[in-house]
């Protein structure tokens, strides 16, 4: 889990969607699985924040715009529980997302591909914002490359935009799962502190341009069987 929350913290992430594979290969309860992973993702995320809007000027205008109707979208999202192997299903194929992020399948120039027009990026947030309170993530694994094929920010502006849309997505989605009840697992302390620690290393290292290939290249491939597990079992 700090080796996860390392990495994703490092590329303006949570790590939820990683956080969520580990807990369902490791037995825990369904019911403990969403919250926990949503907890976790509201700590490192906040921590990626903190970490590169010192360093990176922030978006303020388009990232108002993403999160306007994303935040209410969690929320809604999260009021529904999947049937377990459809649930597996989609988290096996959102999980494609990060396995193309971390090894740089997307374009990261920050040339505007796409002219962005007033009713996009609230479009964008709405659709984020559900799937990622259905399955209980903040979504930064979808908006992250989306906004690097747009071409309406570059790396550093979609790590600082990612980690803020995932940590308030990540709210709204804990008060909604909250509504309809909420597990936690035995020991979740050292699971947060641990969790916590690896957030922050990564945080401060991503921010000032630490690069980490090989262990990027694992943790791609260990996402990747993941992936393919989780679609076709």
């Amino acid at each position: 889990m700090p080796v996860v929350a390392f990495l994703y913290a490092s590329v303006g992430h949570g790590g939820a969607s990683s956080y969520l594979v580990l807990l369902t290969l490791y037995g825990f309860a369904p019911a403990e699985i969403r919250p926990t992973a949503l907890l976790l993702n509201i700590g490192v995320s906040a921590i990626s924040f903190l970490s590169f809007r010192r360093v990176e000027k922030f978006p303020k205008e388009l990232f108002l715009s993403l999160i306007i109707f994303s935040v209410p979208a969690s929320f809604a999202g999260s009021l529904f529980f999947l049937d377990a192997k459809i649930y597996q299903k989609v988290l096996g194929v959102l999980l494609l997302f990060p396995v193309m992020r971390i090894l740089n399948v997307f374009p990261v120039s920050g040339s505007t591909s796409i002219v962005r027009k007033f009713w996009m990026a609230p479009a964008l947030g709405l659709s984020i914002g559900f799937v990622s309170g259905l399955i209980g993530i903040g979504g930064g694994i979808i908006l992250s490359p989306i906004l690097l094929i747009l071409g309406w920010t570059d790396l550093k502006q979609t790590a600082t935009i990612s980690a803020l849309f995932i940590f308030l997505n990540s709210i709204a989605g804990i008060i909604g799962s909250g509504i309809v009840g909420i597990a936690m697992p035995a020991h979740f302390e050292w699971i947060v502190l641990l969790t916590l620690a690896g957030g922050v290393a990564g945080g401060y290292f991503g921010a000032n341009k630490f690069n980490i290939p090989a262990m990027k290249i694992a943790l791609a491939t260990v996402l990747a069987i993941a992936s393919i597990k989780f679609i076709f079992q």
